[in-house]
């Protein structure tokens, strides 16, 4: 395998592992009402667990209220269900149409646990991005043991690949601290 093609996997695994952290981020609740907070939460539809925005339409009419329309309203008692056992902690109101989800102010000690399940998240991105970095470098200092690529190629990969860690690690911390601040925004 050619070592260029061990950093392009490495930048791509990486990437996705920056991705899912951002998906995960905007799944908490920060006291403001967002579709994401809901949209994949998977609803037990005909027996298959599917995703709310698959199932319906997810409008925000206000700030602090998320507005879930099924396009089948066979649908709307195992969404409202799926919403009730998620981690949300918000009760739907159901009129028969239409679902209503009254976002409501995050107190302060609540905040605080979310900046610290925030950190936890970001930690774990961390690590993720991290475990690709060891495993390209394994792959590296092997070929530099077989004699695929000499030493000074095999320290030029570790620096490129070094900085490919540095600029997914300084993108997951951003994410984190603009998720932070928006969490402790009043």
């Amino acid at each position: 395998m050619e070592i260029s093609e061990v950093l392009s996997k490495a930048e791509a695994k990486m990437s996705k592992a920056a991705e899912i952290l951002e998906r995960e981020l905007l799944g908490l609740r920060t006291g403001r009402a967002s579709p994401a907070l809901v949209e994949n939460i998977r609803a037990d539809y005909y027996g298959l667990p599917t995703p709310i925005k698959e199932l319906a339409s997810i409008a925000v009419p206000e700030a602090h209220l998320l507005l879930i329309q099924p396009w089948d309203r066979n649908a709307l008692s195992a969404i409202e269900k799926a919403i009730l056992k998620s981690e949300l902690g918000i009760t739907p109101s159901n009129d028969g149409n239409v679902i209503r989800l009254v976002v409501p102010q995050l107190t302060e000690e609540r905040r605080r646990d979310l900046v610290k399940l925030v950190r936890k998240r970001v930690e774990e991105g961390k690590v993720a991005i991290r475990n690709v970095r060891r495993e390209a470098l394994e792959k590296i200092r092997l070929a530099e043991k077989e004699k695929e690529i000499s030493e000074d190629e095999a320290r030029r990969f570790q620096d490129k690949l070094q900085k490919l860690t540095d600029g997914f690690i300084e993108d997951v911390d951003r994410l984190g601290r603009n998720k932070e601040a928006e969490i402790m925004e009043l």
